[in-house]
């Protein structure tokens, strides 16, 4: 049975249970396997040697979600060819294919977590309670070290996009 922690993030002000281990800075980064939206496997392995920036977000269906992936999309460009962004979250690869669709976000790659929620229980940011991942973001440096890491305190709330930003440069 995996770690389960309380106290360390709010939905709607409402107490969540998140599944699976505090990742701290410095920690080697758990491995994935995650579907991209032809429905074949993305791990960690694959993008060996840049660096990751992993934007978790509940579902690209709610308004704030929607955001942190354009704004992470927007910035994508400036971050360069080392760093790759992934947007992480439970919708459906059909689902987030549309949405990348009409919403144009053409620099980040969409990642699902439906099959397993082993990315949500590896990096622990499964919430228990809705089956969803909460806000998060963590950047995987290219020695597979994490080297930034945002847990947002509520998950209705936006990252320190600047932060993240800075850590993936």
């Amino acid at each position: 049975m995996a770690e389960e922690r309380s106290g360390v993030v709010t939905f709607k002000g409402g107490p969540m249970t998140l599944v699976g281990p505090e990742i701290k800075v410095g920690d080697a980064a758990p491995d994935f396997s995650l579907v991209d939206s032809a429905l074949g496997p993305v791990t960690l392995a694959d993008s060996a040697g840049k660096t990751r920036l992993l934007s978790v977000v509940p579902s690209v269906d709610t308004p704030v979600c929607a955001q942190q992936t354009k704004r992470f999309n927007e910035e994508a460009s400036a971050l360069g060819d080392d760093v790759i962004v992934y947007t992480v979250s439970v919708d459906l690869p059909f689902a987030q294919k549309r949405f990348c669709g009409a919403e144009g976000t053409d620099k980040i790659t969409a990642l699902s977590d439906f099959k397993t929620r082993g990315f949500g229980e590896s990096y622990g940011v499964l919430l228990k309670e809705l089956g969803l991942l909460t806000r998060a973001v963590f950047v995987v440096g290219p020695d597979d070290k994490v080297s930034y890491v945002e847990v947002v305190k509520e998950v209705t709330d936006f990252p320190d996009y600047d932060a993240a930003i800075a850590a993936a440069k």
